[in-house]
């Protein structure tokens, strides 16, 4: 693996010394989110989630780059999984911490509350534990 490959066996002949050894029990990754969205928080939702399309899957907290002229990550993303695997691209799940005039937020950690119904996500740009809980439905 890195820095001997990348993205499994995949030789990056920049650096030297070559680890053939190294490169050989590389493994390539399940899923990639993006270049620098700096994924630093990660749980999974299991036993039903907050229900509809988030059953199943991994809640991930992009924590978001500062030194590139597009910024990526700055959110919470969703990826569904079918069976403990990956079953799609990344969804949107919580958003708004970047602006056109900068960020408001970095999503750090992202953990469920011991019922598994209530989503934490941890901000250390605003010091805020932000509590996401599905809709309540009427009886």
């Amino acid at each position: 693996g890195w820095p001997y490959s990348y993205w499994g066996k995949n030789i990056d002949p920049r650096v030297r010394p070559q680890r053939p050894e190294l490169v050989a029990t590389a493994v390539a990754p399940d899923f990639a989110l993006g270049a620098h969205v700096a994924a630093l928080g990660l749980t999974f939702a299991t036993q039903g989630g907050f229900g509809g399309a988030f059953t199943e899957g991994a809640f991930i907290g992009e924590h978001g780059s500062w030194n590139r002229q597009d910024p990526s990550g700055y959110k919470v993303a969703w990826v569904p999984f079918v069976s403990g695997r990956p079953s799609g691209p990344p969804v949107d799940f919580a958003t708004g911490f970047l602006t056109k005039d900068g960020a408001r937020g970095r999503p750090v950690g992202v953990a469920f509350d011991p019922s598994r119904r209530i989503l934490l996500v941890a901000d250390d740009l605003s010091n805020t534990i932000w509590r996401i809980a599905p809709a309540r439905v009427a009886p």
